[in-house]
């Protein structure tokens, strides 16, 4: 199995932003390459043996790029200016190339945060792997970060490399110095860990030991820095009795306790999500770790107030079966007139929350951090709804907008319950002042007018699903048109 090799990275060295490089051949984390899926694509090659060498020699200090002009001029800055950015608090966003880590680095870099974004680009290269594309059109994470600066004349540091390569990351850590750390850096799809072997191992080790790398880079060189952790809904399953945020209280046998609450996770990357959720409880409590869990629902939308500011900020908007979400994906198949695709039943019910309300929730829990050993539990999402009640949503947006939209039930890939109860609580984020954006006609008119405007990206071949819970196996799985 090939690693991934480092790509050649384009530099403005007129600009004041830092970017820190480093080869992702040297990390430790497996990369699948064989599976592609809807096109016929000849998955990423392994490298000759000679570029393999020759790529074990980049140099491991962080590389910084910033021109001399803009150093004399920084540095001729008042001392006034110097000392109130010591004083903003930096925040190191894991993962922040990707739908949520983007938004995010811009909404807390607006808000005034000093923001680095640690990021191996490796959610690019799946999308080539598979033959698949966002629907909006993203620009380079070099290029973002260069908009952004011209925009606001606000700098985000970058660091290009693999948190599961531990001396990389220390090297982040040290050179940033971080107060908080959130972190977004995983493989995000339950359907991507269910397709082959590989493609399970991969999402585990990289979630599990990338999030214990940052358990020990806190450890070592930030005690105090707060850990922000996404986590998912998913972790709890569908239980018939109310979902608490992290913990419940049982009476057993006459005697009383509060405990973590059960966890019934539902695939190879469910389960990663779990045992991340079971090292960051034991390190608060072996090592005084603050740490702030938050157990996000299903996202939706795609413009936040810093990415709607110029193209160059644009999010990505993933509407295949692999990456994309319930809603978005129902508002791109109304788009191009493709039907609704419900899997199973459709009383399949979730917590969701717009993108908006992601960021936000973030900055609540960045502005108000757990205490020394503290492991706290957010459920982060705004409302609940069924596969079916979301498809009906949408055919009556779709419907205003002179769409034609139908519903068809197609054979649900996944192993679940397709009717169950749901009642989840999240409390806790509105009482520390999250102000929801709830699901709205306007909203939806939004979200399939933006669908409308990039229609023509849509490669309808990965609409429907074709990875398939009960038929994974150990053999690389490659899908041709």
């Amino acid at each position: 199995m090939a690693h991934l090799l480092s790509t050649t990275c384009s530099l403005d060295v007129s600009s004041s932003n830092k970017m820190h490089f480093k080869s992702i051949n040297q990390c430790s984390t497996p990369i699948p390459t064989s599976f592609n899926m809807g096109i016929s694509f000849s998955p990423l090659k392994k490298l000759s043996s000679q570029r393999k060498k020759s790529a074990q020699y980049v140099v491991r200090a962080s590389a910084v790029s910033m021109s001399q002009e803009a150093t004399n001029q920084n540095d001729s800055g008042s001392q006034q200016s110097t000392d109130a950015a010591s004083t903003r608090k930096k925040v190191m966003v894991i993962g922040g190339d990707g739908y949520c880590g983007w938004a995010t680095a811009l909404h807390l870099s607006n808000k005034g945060y000093e923001v680095a974004i640690v990021d191996n680009l490796i959610r690019r290269l799946f999308d080539h792997q598979l033959g698949l594309d966002s629907l909006t059109p993203i620009s380079s994470i070099h290029n973002r970060i260069r908009r952004w600066k011209s925009l606001t004349g606000k700098d985000i540091q970058l660091f290009v490399g693999d948190i599961c390569d531990f001396d990389f990351l220390a090297e982040a850590f040290k050179s940033f110095e971080p107060d908080a750390v959130v972190h977004f850096g995983e493989q995000r799809s339950a359907p991507y860990s269910m397709i082959d072997r590989s493609r399970a191992v991969f999402t585990q080790h990289n979630n599990v030991i990338g999030t214990l790398n940052v358990l020990f880079a806190i450890k070592e060189f930030r005690e105090e820095c707060h850990l922000v952790k996404l986590g998912t809904m998913g972790e709890y399953g569908t239980p018939n009795i109310d979902i608490e945020e992290g913990f419940i209280t049982i009476t057993h046998n006459g005697r009383t306790d509060t405990l973590p609450y059960p966890k019934q996770a539902s695939s190879f990357y469910h389960l990663s999500k779990v045992h991340d959720s079971h090292n960051i409880a034991f390190t608060c409590k072996a090592w005084g770790i603050r740490a702030t869990d938050l157990n996000q629902g299903v996202v939706y939308g795609v413009r936040t107030d810093e990415t709607a500011m110029h193209e160059d900020l644009v999010n990505r908007l993933d509407y295949d079966a692999v990456f994309g979400t319930a809603l978005n994906r129902f508002c791109v198949q109304a788009a191009v007139g493709h039907p609704l695709t419900v899997y199973g039943k459709g009383g399949q019910t979730r917590g969701y929350l717009d993108i908006r309300d992601t960021v936000q929730c973030v900055e609540i829990a960045i502005a108000n951090p757990a205490n020394p050993g503290e492991f706290r539990v957010f459920n982060q999402f705004t409302e609940q709804f069924s596969v079916n009640e979301l498809a009906a949503l949408v055919t009556k947006a779709g419907e205003k907008l002179g769409l034609e939209v139908k519903t068809i039930s197609v054979p649900n890939p996944r192993v679940e319950a397709e009717e169950h109860y749901y009642n989840a609580k999240h409390t806790k984020l509105i009482e520390l002042g999250l102000q929801p954006h709830l699901l709205s006609d306007s909203l939806l008119d939004s979200l399939l007018n933006f669908a409308v405007q990039y229609k023509d990206r849509v490669d309808t071949k990965q609409i429907m699903p074709s990875v398939s819970w009960k038929k994974i196996g150990a053999k690389p799985k490659t899908v041709a048109a």
